[in-house]
């Protein structure tokens, strides 16, 4: 029994610390994007006459989509495919294949 909930444990543990590593990948991610983004966009406005320009966003931009699904990906928004969302399905098909054996059984 003890070898029991030590691997639980265990299992819960990893989990927890592939949790932690997800969120600070996200955290550094997030720190990279805003400081050179800011050092990028400070410097075209101290070198430049005309800030607003298309190009001078595109980094920034784009990035911040990637950043976006980064983060949907760690905090759990997806909006689509997340997690509620396959548990629902999990439990639709359990459900689904109790039913059809609950028929087998009652003849």
């Amino acid at each position: 029994m003890a070898m029991i909930m030590e691997n639980m444990d265990s299992k819960k543990h990893a989990r927890a610390k592939k949790r932690v590593d997800e969120l600070k990948g996200f955290y550094i991610h997030l720190t990279v994007y805003i400081a050179v983004n800011a050092f990028i966009l400070i410097n075209i406005f101290l070198r430049n006459d005309n800030f607003w320009q298309w190009g001078h966003f595109f980094s920034p931009i784009f990035w911040g989509i990637g950043l976006a699904f980064h983060a949907s990906k760690v905090f759990s928004f997806d909006l689509i495919f997340g997690k509620g969302w396959e548990e629902r399905k999990i439990k639709e098909y359990m459900e689904k294949d109790r039913k059809e054996s609950d028929k087998f059984t009652k003849r």
